[in-house]
């Protein structure tokens, strides 16, 4: 394997429905960090969209999209790590042994836990409870050194960099005795998203596009034609003032700032650069602009994506050649800790107390 200088982790969950916001505030990204001197690791984490109830035979289906969309998107398998987290028993096991280090109260103070249990949290499994712990393991397993995370995940990764410092401070003897130096697993550090990284709903600047939102016309999904892609632009919500000169001008203007940003994400240039074109211009002028950018993005995903998923033992090739891939990674790190922890394991420990 290739010294790197870095290992990126990061997941998707497969729940259906990839959206624009999935594609810019995610997948885009991945495909980016394809340059850089690191080792990419993309997941489809499985065991994470079980801690709400998933149809089975959907399951299976969402899993594929998900990977079809990674490849489809320009996520080369050969260049990068592409599998599905239930086929890495590491992840599982690894999540277990930090149940013990991490603390209740990190876990009560966890926001999202709050948001998704709602009011009825008694009835919420402990899984979804769990859900950070277990993010902690499938970043630490491979002792990834960067993780790029939204805001809705910043909390999350914090909550991953104290599980690694107490277990580096709680172990601190057994891991300079098992010649790991003074500090086992890295402090992970976060890479934050560009200006798009938050896209919100077309039909509601001020709402997050979402796949569960019941207006089909909210969200553009990476399945969507051009056609499809052409209509939920153009019956976009807007404001009737021009478009500012500058990006400061959007404040206060959700709809605006959200579809500028759009545009801006799609081509790689900033809020600003975008409005040097298309200030003073009304958005009957700017939207066909959109309407052409957007097309020519992801139409060719969406069809990609279809050619793909109609071939689901190519996908399942891509996702056993990664998990074997990544659990080549995975498995030293854990029988590393075995050994720190003080678990007997089959085989020689890596180096005798």
């Amino acid at each position: 394997m290739a010294a790197f200088t870095e290992l990126v982790f990061s997941g998707v969950q497969p729940t259906g429905n990839l959206h624009l916001g999935n594609y810019l505030g995610a997948i885009k990204r991945f495909v980016e960090m394809q340059e850089r001197d690191a080792q990419c690791l993309y997941c489809v984490v499985d065991l994470h969209a079980i801690t709400l109830w998933q149809d089975p035979q959907a399951l299976k289906g969402q899993i594929r999209e998900v990977t079809a969309a990674f490849l489809a998107a320009g996520i080369d398998p050969k260049r990068s790590i592409v599998f599905n987290q239930s086929q890495v028993p590491q992840h599982a096991e690894l999540a277990w042994i930090f149940n013990c280090v991490a603390r209740l109260g990190w876990l009560n103070r966890m926001t999202q836990f709050k948001d998704k249990a709602g009011k009825d949290r008694e009835n919420a499994s402990i899984g979804l409870y769990d859900y950070p712990v277990l993010m902690a393991a499938d970043i630490l397993a491979y002792r990834a050194t960067h993780v790029p995370v939204g805001e809705d995940q910043k909390q999350h990764l914090e909550l991953t960099r104290d599980i690694a410092q107490k277990f580096n401070n709680d172990f601190a003897g057994s891991i300079l005795a098992h010649g790991h130096g003074e500090q086992f697993f890295p402090l992970t550090e976060p890479l934050i998203g560009g200006p798009a990284a938050r896209v919100m709903s077309l039909r509601d600047g001020t709402k997050k596009m979402s796949k569960s939102d019941p207006s089909e016309y909210s969200r553009i999904n990476l399945t969507d034609d051009a056609d499809a892609i052409a209509q939920k632009v153009r019956k976009a919500k807007t404001d009737p003032e021009p478009l500012p000169s500058e990006a400061a001008g959007l404040a206060g203007r959700p709809e605006a700032d959200n579809l500028v940003g759009i545009f801006a994400a799609l081509r790689g240039i900033t809020r600003d650069e975008v409005l040097k074109d298309f200030g003073g211009a009304q958005f009957s002028s700017f939207k066909p602009a959109l309407v052409d950018l957007a097309v020519e993005m992801l139409a060719p995903i969406g069809a990609e994506m279809k050619r793909l998923v109609a071939d689901p033992a190519y996908i399942d090739t891509v996702l056993a050649d990664g998990a074997e891939r990544a659990g080549a990674i995975a498995a030293p790190t854990l029988d590393a800790v075995k050994d720190i922890v003080g678990f007997v394991r089959r085989g020689p420990a890596l180096k005798a107390v």
